[in-house]
């Protein structure tokens, strides 16, 4: 897979998605493996923001039940096990404690009816071919055997967990990656480092987007008879730059912070609901993931970071809840932080807000034809978004095209790649993109300089760059790890 601006350039496409996301590279697959001539662009690297910036699972979100989103955790749900057939080796179960503590007949009673009605809701969690990916319903264990299962666990109040199951994907980079390999190899014609500028307007229909190669600084045009916005948490911003007025459709963007620390549990996560909200602690890759803030963000999106309050803060609330953790701001290996990209309902409230998607057909909304912006969802979801996208892309098109393929064919395995392999077949333009996306050699703190040195040197040697650009690079990558200081 390589950089193809030639064609970019050259060609007229039937599809052009603006953004490199998980919602961007599942359109791109969909929309390629059906027939369609499709073009993407994303102007940072691929699935470089909230794709990679999350909590790492597939799942139907138990506590949208709360809300009666009963359709939203079915879709997911399925969407669950679709992922586990077509990427079962990004994509396996996880077992999930939920404890209670002094919680009283009705609290246990509560729970259990919910997990009794997400059981239900995935009827079809065991319909997949290998053993291995078939999930069980729920169970209780009691405090003894909880205790004994998970000792973080033990407090004297402690009156048993429930155990039930989700899946994990240990990868989203990759996992968003071989998405866009598949479309690679189906024709699309796609580019990292691109960034889509303005909309081409031709009486009142937008006919594709004006591009600067972000690498070079040369600017081009990209042809399309329908154009895709799948920008993320930068959608609306977007949109409203390119079509110089506020756009009918807004965001609500929700900041979500994870940390990363040594191992805290034995082999289950946890999902510890609590009055103050609820958080996850998930065993990944030797470590454990601790996982997630939710407040609304007003600010620039270009300009999210971690702040030494919220990593105080969350730590705070983990350690109130769960005593036996005992985290200091030593524990924490590595942070990040990502936007949640939430239909606007008016609220305000990121966290009760819904995780449903929209697609917005601005031929009817704002009087340009030919464009469609794809908002809100969540990981899960995104392939049958997707689906949806391309239904309404195709009709749009009145084009003839195959079925939708994407539930059923498998994604191609890839290994994490050497420097150079990465760069030829994958698009790795940065020390960034090779360390924290292409492998997961930056993913539990800064890598010593031992290791980047010769990295960087291979890269550099590739790449045509010089001594102080390697240097750059470096700094670029050191600065990932850095936190605003407390206010």
């Amino acid at each position: 897979m390589r950089r193809a601006t030639d064609r970019l350039a050259n060609e007229t496409f039937d599809v052009l998605v603006v953004g490199g996301g998980i919602t961007g590279a599942c359109v791109a697959r969909d929309a390629a493996l059906r027939g369609l001539k499709v073009a993407l662009v994303e102007r940072g690297d691929f699935a470089n923001a909230t794709s990679a910036h999350n909590s790492r699972l597939i799942h139907g979100g138990l506590r949208y039940l709360r809300n009666f989103e009963l359709g939203l955790v079915r879709e997911s749900l399925r969407e669950r096990r679709i992922w586990q057939r077509i990427a079962p080796h990004h994509v396996h179960p996880l077992p999930f404690l939920v404890p209670l503590y002094g919680a009283g007949a009705k609290s246990r009673a509560t729970l259990a009816a919910g997990l009794t009605l997400y059981d239900l809701l995935s009827f079809d969690r065991r319909w997949l071919d290998d053993p291995r990916q078939r999930l069980p319903g729920h169970s209780w264990l009691n405090a003894k055997e909880a205790r004994r299962r998970e000792p973080i666990l033990n407090q004297p109040n402690l009156d048993g967990a429930f155990l039930y199951y989700d899946a994990q994907m240990d990868s989203p980079e990759r996992l968003a990656l071989e998405c866009l390999i598949d479309a690679d190899t189906n024709g699309a014609a796609q580019a990292n480092y691109v960034e889509a500028t303005q909309l081409i307007l031709k009486d009142r229909r937008v006919a594709g987007c004006r591009m600067r190669d972000v690498m070079s600084g040369q600017t081009f045009e990209v042809r399309a008879k329908t154009t895709l916005v799948a920008a993320g948490p930068w959608a609306d911003i977007f949109l409203e730059h390119a079509i110089s007025r506020p756009s009918s459709h807004k965001l609500l963007r929700s900041k979500g912070i994870h940390l990363v620390t040594p191992a805290l549990t034995h082999e289950f996560a946890l999902t510890m609901a609590t009055k103050d909200g609820h958080f996850f602690v998930l065993p990944w890759r030797g470590h454990t993931l601790l996982g997630t803030t939710d407040t609304a963000f007003s600010g620039d999106p270009d300009t999210l970071a971690v702040g030494e309050d919220d990593v105080a803060g969350f730590l705070a609330l983990i350690n109130r809840n769960l005593p036996n953790a005992q985290l200091s701001r030593n524990s924490v290996e590595y942070a990040y932080a990502g936007l949640r990209p939430l239909v606007d309902d008016g609220s305000k409230d990121t966290y009760g807000a819904s995780r449903r998607s929209e697609i917005v057909d601005h031929g009817k909304d704002d009087g340009l034809d030919g464009l469609f912006s794809a908002i809100g969802g969540k990981w899960t979801t995104s392939r049958h978004l997707a689906e949806l996208v391309v239904d309404r892309l195709v009709a749009a098109l009145g084009a003839k095209a195959r079925s939708c393929q994407t539930p059923r064919k498998r994604l191609t395995p890839t290994a994490e790649p050497d420097p150079v392999t990465a760069i030829r077949n994958e698009m790795a333009l940065t020390l960034e993109d090779f360390v924290l996306r292409r492998t997961a050699i930056g993913l539990f703190g800064p890598a010593a300089p031992d290791v980047l040195d010769p990295i960087s040197r291979q890269m550099a040697g590739e790449l045509n760059w010089t001594e102080e650009r390697r240097l750059r690079e470096i700094a670029a990558l050191t600065s990932k790890y850095q936190t605003r200081e407390a206010a």
